[in-house]
């Protein structure tokens, strides 16, 4: 996931969050440079500079991934399309090539409404869920994995896609008002709801979260040099530390059902390749 080192050293998002595959990453992140620049106008702060936000997840088994088909008009049509409303899962985006549990795996949504002090809060996810082994995929607490012994994905006796590796990108959007030390908390409960799923974080997987919040927006340049940004103490977000498990588990499994079959359209290396 590149540009976080500043997410982490400032505590601000700054544009867009892009999900790509893993070769994709670099033309994504150059992409949105050049779309930030089309904008006609520098940053708040006058300088031209930018670290995109570009997460990926590897999808060598369904997709030519060195055949580097996503281009930059790619990137910017998706940009151009986005929109506030329902969220397209499954087979969409950087979810079209994911496998999850031996299953179709690709983008999930899912989110909750969280009442705090008497004010409702909302929390959504998003998944671009490639990862984790058949044995391990439980649902409502039912190991559901261990009785689906068929169905598996082509060549699997040959290239172990059922050994637990892959892996998923989580984002966490909130309009609760927290800040920076805040959200980290809030990401580290993502693999609390992976977990409840089945997945346990096998060496080669890359699963890597980011949390924000819209409450704040506009603060790191404030007009006057000075600011005021509003939080909920520590002591009262306990409950969106409870929402945010919940909702990436839900968000995955929708994932997988909303996800279709795909042929791949390039041979699976052998296990000697």
């Amino acid at each position: 996931m590149t540009g976080t080192t500043w997410v982490e050293e400032s505590g601000f998002l700054e544009g867009p969050i892009m999900i790509t595959n893993t070769h994709s990453v670099g033309i994504v992140r150059d992409a949105v440079i050049s779309w930030r620049v089309k904008q006609g106008s520098a940053d708040a702060s006058g300088y031209w500079w930018s670290l995109p936000v570009v997460a990926e997840t590897w999808d060598g088994f369904l997709n030519d991934i060195n055949g580097f088909h996503v281009k930059e008009e790619h990137a910017h049509e998706s940009l151009a399309n986005a929109k506030a409303g329902r969220v397209d899962e499954g087979n969409v985006g950087g979810g079209t090539g994911m496998v999850c549990h031996s299953f179709k795996g690709g983008i999930g949504t899912s989110s909750r409404i969280v009442k705090i002090d008497g004010n409702d809060y909302t929390l959504g996810v998003l998944v671009q869920a490639n990862y984790g082994g058949r044995k391990g995929l439980t649902i409502s607490g039912v190991p559901v994995g261990k009785e689906i012994t068929d169905l598996m994905p082509i060549d699997h006796m040959e290239f172990d896609l059922d050994g637990g590796e892959g892996s998923i990108i989580v984002i966490v959007a909130t309009d609760a008002p927290l800040i920076a030390h805040q959200l980290k908390r809030i990401a580290r409960r993502v693999p609390l709801g992976i977990g409840k799923v089945g997945g346990y974080g096998h060496d080669g997987s890359g699963d890597i979260f980011i949390a924000f919040s819209t409450a704040n927006p506009e603060k790191a340049f404030p007009e006057d040099n000075k600011t005021t940004i509003e939080m909920l103490p520590n002591w009262m977000i306990s409950p969106l530390f409870e929402a945010t498990a919940f909702a990436v588990e839900e968000a995955i499994i929708n994932a997988l059902i909303a996800a279709e079959t795909r042929i791949a359209s390039v041979p699976v290396p052998s296990s000697g390749a």
